[in-house]
């Protein structure tokens, strides 16, 4: 099984950021694997979604509903495009296992959502559980936790 040095999986964290940023959505949904989970709790302290609400918890299926859905002629909240802008920190290896080619991230972000005249900013940390399938990376697991997840928050019409 391949090994990827910290360079690649922090290179592979700033291009899922910029694929979003440049609204290539499909790219960005090949980043992912087939059971692939992406998730935003609602608070840093949740250790899962049996038990507690969550501000999304998606699928690949649910993630795939989104990304059309915003590309769909009557999504009228869409209409114009918001744009974003992802500002990341250096990616940090917190747990790499070469024989299960598996490899856990953290990643402080600010993030930035702009639609029209309306700007809403989310800051937080990533969590990316990536896997080696085929010797390629994907994503297993995307966790966001929000500094303020547990505060009332508008929309989110992209994913974070």
């Amino acid at each position: 099984m391949r090994v990827f040095p910290h360079d690649e999986l922090a290179a592979f964290v700033y291009r899922e950021a910029r694929l979003l940023d440049e609204r290539r959505y499909d790219e960005w949904l090949a980043l992912y694997a087939d059971d692939a989970r992406y998730w935003m709790p609602l608070s840093p302290d949740q250790p899962d979604t049996a038990l507690h609400g969550a501000l999304m918890d998606e699928d690949l299926l649910l993630l795939r509903v989104r990304i059309e859905r915003l590309a769909g002629r009557r999504t009228f909240s869409q209409q114009p495009a918001s744009r974003a802008h992802h500002l990341l920190q250096q990616p940090h290896v917190d747990h790499a296992d070469h024989g299960r080619g598996v490899y856990v991230l953290r990643t402080p972000f600010h993030y930035v959502e702009t639609r029209r005249d309306e700007q809403t900013l989310f800051a937080g940390w990533y969590t990316h559980e990536l896997a080696v399938c085929d010797d390629t990376l994907r994503i297993r697991v995307k966790r966001v936790d929000l500094v303020n997840a547990d505060a009332p928050l508008g929309s989110i019409h992209l994913p974070v």
